[in-house]
């Protein structure tokens, strides 16, 4: 079983049947879960997640967990090891590497992930397998 870290814009495109990206976001987490998969959403990934569902109330958020809680996933909480390897992503990137997306990467690389997926174009390479998802 592999560790695959999921991005928000997975999981959103998931959640959102008219979203562009739906298609090869289900496609993507049903190969992972086919190869069984363990799915981790970092604790930045899970916030940025919730954000749209916590704008239409509790119901809403309530059922983007049960989505999570569906899929296996278990949500990634941040450590400082996790927060020192995203200083420093940062660092090393500058602006081609946003906070959530160094704590992201992090998280992966902390928790020996063999992979992330993702719908961001614009990471640099990180030195951890990174699968767009609907590029």
């Amino acid at each position: 079983m592999a560790l695959t870290v999921v991005d928000a814009g997975v999981l959103i495109a998931f959640l959102a049947p008219d979203d562009a990206h739906h298609r090869a976001a289900t496609d993507a987490l049903t190969r992972a879960a086919t190869d069984l998969d363990e799915f981790v959403v970092p604790v930045a990934a899970f916030a940025e997640f919730l954000v749209g569902p916590s704008r239409r109330g509790d119901q809403a958020v309530d059922q983007a967990e049960s989505t999570l809680d569906a899929i296996g996933a278990r949500v990634e909480p941040a450590t400082r090891a996790i927060g020192r390897r995203a200083a420093a992503l940062r660092a090393r990137h500058g602006p081609s590497m946003r906070l959530p997306d160094a704590l992201v990467v992090a998280t992966a690389a902390e928790i020996g992930a063999c992979r992330i997926l993702t719908t961001d174009q614009r990471w640099p390479e990180v030195g951890i397998t990174i699968e767009i998802v609907g590029g």
